[in-house]
């Protein structure tokens, strides 16, 4: 019998909700014999014109890496295998590029709840992942 979800793609941006989303994807990996992707999106902040500075700080992914990979030994390390990237864009189009470049079958990710302003100015990365994506997304939200 083949596994319900061999590929569980599951943004992480290391606060309680993703982390909750984390091990719930962690728990369905196990449970359907696959494999879980992590994926960090380091959000680029468009520097002043005409000055030679990186959209975001140097270092930035390396430490982002770094975290990754000490999460995933405290929480995945013997559990499921695993892999992870950090990439540099817009959270909701990279989330859904890594989806189709991993070939993830289900989108286990966090939702922050935001509503009235704080959604409107913020928008809701978990929403539009959810209307765009081409596989199931399963939202978590720590607490709820």
């Amino acid at each position: 019998m083949a596994a319900l979800f061999e590929k569980i793609l599951c943004p992480v941006d290391f606060d309680d909700n993703s982390m909750a989303a984390v091990d719930y994807a962690r728990d369905l990996a196990v449970r359907s014999g696959g494999k879980l992707f992590l994926v960090h999106i380091i959000v680029p902040i468009p520097p002043p014109p005409d000055l030679p500075v990186e959209p975001y700080p140097p270092g930035s992914v390396d430490q982002a890496k770094a975290r990754l990979e000490r999460m995933a030994k405290e929480r995945l390390e013997g559990k499921v295998p695993y892999e992870f990237c950090v990439k540099v864009g817009v959270p909701a189009v990279e989330i859904s590029s890594t989806a189709a470049e991993v070939g993830a079958q289900l989108i286990v990710m966090a939702t922050h709840g935001r509503r009235g302003l704080a959604h409107f100015v913020l928008g809701s990365v978990a929403e539009r992942v959810v209307r765009e994506s081409r596989v199931p997304v399963l939202t978590i939200r720590a607490g709820g």
